[in-house]
Parts: structure tokens; C-alpha cells; sequence
């Protein structure tokens, strides 16, 4: 029973996108799934996290990085290749300031939990949110926690999504939008 599964998205008979959505499909104790491919696409990048992906990463990654990166997957965090976040941040800023048509409402947040995804947002890891906020790190994982689970996410790459969709930050920022409803 491994911790975490390295998937490349073209295999022989059965692509890799369908393998990630058969294994993490069943048991509540499935593996962490990372795509590690040579295709640098969107769709497969959208693909692989509708899934149940935790990670995507490109092969030309340094061994240190791949290792680091299942360290990270296996402590239940997710990632992405920087130049796919990047891109995805860059998308999700062209596509204008409607946002109202989203599925995630952000008003079940509390405050802290709003402060607390625009920090994730910006890439602060649970060790610097709690030094930022002057929390435990125990209740920064309880406030992670909460908003995954209030806004339907399986992961912080999707929480990074989501604060980005919604506006709640954009790039180029380190301040939060002002609060919508």
C-alpha cells in the first residue's frame, strides 16, 4: 500500500488520468497521487486535479525537487510545477472580475479563515502562516482544515485555485480583495 503513486498521463492501456481516478476511488485510506509527465497542457493539468491529483509536475524536475515534492504530498499538502501555477494564476486574471457565477461561496468563512486562504494564497506554508498570524501551527492546520472542508476541497493547490477564482486575491498583490457579501 504506497503513500504516494508517481503517474505519467500516457500509458499503455489505460491512460493515466483514468489510473488516478480508479485508485483514488474506494478505500478512505488511498495513496497521494503525483502526475510527473513530459506534457505540459492545461487539460491535462485540469484533468489530473479533477481526479483527485495532489501534485503535477513536469520530468525535467531536479531528483531533489521530486523528492521533496513526495515528501510534501505525503504530509497531505498538494503542488504544482511553478510555470503551470503561474499559468493558471494568469488565466484566472484574464478572465475578468465575474466571479459571481462561482460555486464556492466564501461567505461561510469566518474572518481568520478568509485571512488565513489569502495566506495560503500567497504561498505561505502552515510554519509561516502561523508565525505571520502569531498562532500555533496546530491551529493553523484546524483553520486549513476547516476551509477545505467549507468549501468542498480535497487540498491547498485547490484552495489556491478557489482564492483566485473568487477574487479574493490577485497577482501581483499581497493584499486580499475587499470582502464580497
Amino acid at each position: 500500500r504506497p503513500d504516494v503513486v508517481l503517474m505519467d498521463v500516457r500509458m499503455p492501456e489505460m491512460d493515466g488520468l483514468e489510473a488516478t481516478r480508479r485508485i483514488l476511488t474506494g478505500a478512505p485510506d488511498n495513496p497521494r497521487v503525483i502526475i510527473l509527465t513530459t506534457f505540459d497542457l492545461d487539460r491535462y493539468v485540469y484533468a489530473a486535479l479533477s481526479a483527485g491529483a495532489s501534485g503535477f509536475l513536469l520530468k525535467d524536475v531536479t531528483p531533489e525537487h521530486l523528492t521533496a515534492a513526495v515528501r510534501t504530498v505525503r504530509t497531505g499538502d498538494a503542488l504544482l510545477a511553478p510555470a503551470i501555477t503561474r499559468r493558471l494564476v494568469q488565466r484566472f486574471t484574464r478572465r475578468g472580475g465575474d466571479t459571481t457565477a462561482l460555486h464556492r461561496d466564501l461567505a461561510t468563512l469566518t474572518p481568520r479563515e478568509r485571512e488565513v486562504l489569502t495566506l495560503l494564497a500567497q504561498g505561505l506554508s502552515n510554519a509561516e502562516l502561523a508565525t505571520r498570524l502569531h498562532l500555533a501551527e496546530a491551529t493553523v492546520k484546524t483553520h486549513v482544515a476547516r476551509i477545505l472542508a467549507k468549501l468542498g476541497l480535497r487540498d491547498r493547490v485547490q484552495a489556491v485555485i478557489v482564492a483566485y477564482e473568487t477574487g479574493l486575491v490577485s497577482v501581483g498583490t499581497d493584499e486580499a480583495a475587499p470582502p464580497t457579501g
